[in-house]
């Protein structure tokens, strides 16, 4: 074979190999893969808060998400992270805006809406607080949640509200103890209960489950016999809460063992 031959035999394959490459190309559909086109940032933002107003916080919370990855530099990025963790909340998506709100903190200390993230962060948890007589783990997350805003923005309103909700979970978490109690007694086990109400006492003073918590050791260490313990608590009670029925029933069961308080029931 001559060089010419074997030089239009390589040129001939060569043909083939691109035209069949094309071919295939051409089969494909060019748009298939492609990306859509970038939008205006201005235009991407009042998707978001148009759907935000119109109650679709899903759709609210999808183009938020993309002024963040079509504009990822502009000035509206980082607020756009906020509003999409905003309509997460108000779409009860709770654990998605916990999440963008971690990333917030996490990547924006400094940013002029940090206080304001803490404080929907906290929203969250303080949104999934359940019954007494479920797991409290939501309620002591946001209790903690919301101490921080106290700790770390004392200033602003948000702590003010903070204030005003944590005196609501420690009211909360306050019952959810005398629930559990409340069961122990029923059980006779005074010593579990025990536990219980002290900790009502001794960790939630400014609750209102306080004076019962307080009747219900009277009522415990009678049943283990345990009479000065019980005296001890009713005195505690009868300064404090003179005039309640709880500790009309405290002094009640003391006097018919003839060991009652010396404070009557409503004297001051």
């Amino acid at each position: 074979m001559s060089s010419t031959q074997s030089s239009f035999r390589r040129f001939t394959l060569a043909a083939l190999l691109l035209a069949g490459l094309a071919a295939c190309s051409g089969d494909k559909d060019p748009d298939k893969d492609a990306l859509a086109p970038d939008e205006p940032v201005d235009a991407l933002y009042t998707k978001g808060t148009d759907a935000l107003n119109s109650g679709d916080y899903k759709e609210a919370g999808k183009q938020f998400a993309e002024v963040e990855r079509q504009h990822p530099y502009s000035q509206w990025a980082t607020h756009a992270q906020i509003m999409e963790a905003y309509a997460s909340y108000l779409n009860l998506d709770y654990d998605e805006a916990i999440k963008t709100l971690d990333q917030f903190i996490e990547l924006h200390p400094g940013n002029t809406d940090i206080a304001y993230a803490y404080y929907l962060r906290a929203l969250c948890n303080y949104e999934r607080i359940s019954d007494v007589r479920r797991d409290q783990t939501a309620a002591r997350e946001s209790l903690k949640g919301l101490q921080d805003i106290i700790t770390r923005f004392p200033d602003t309103s948000y702590a003010k509200d903070a204030t005003l909700k944590i005196a609501l979970i420690n009211d909360h978490l306050a019952g959810a103890e005398m629930e559990v109690g409340r069961y122990y007694v029923k059980q006779h086990l005074y010593i579990a209960a025990i536990g219980r109400f002290k900790t009502v006492v001794d960790k939630y003073q400014t609750t209102s489950h306080v004076p019962e918590a307080l009747e219900r050791l009277v009522e415990c260490y009678v049943a283990l016999g345990l009479l000065d313990e019980a005296k001890k608590n009713a005195s505690v009670l009868g300064y404090n809460f003179p005039g309640s029925d709880w500790y009309q029933d405290a002094y009640n069961l003391l006097a018919d063992r003839g060991v009652a308080p010396a404070r009557k029931p409503g004297d001051k």
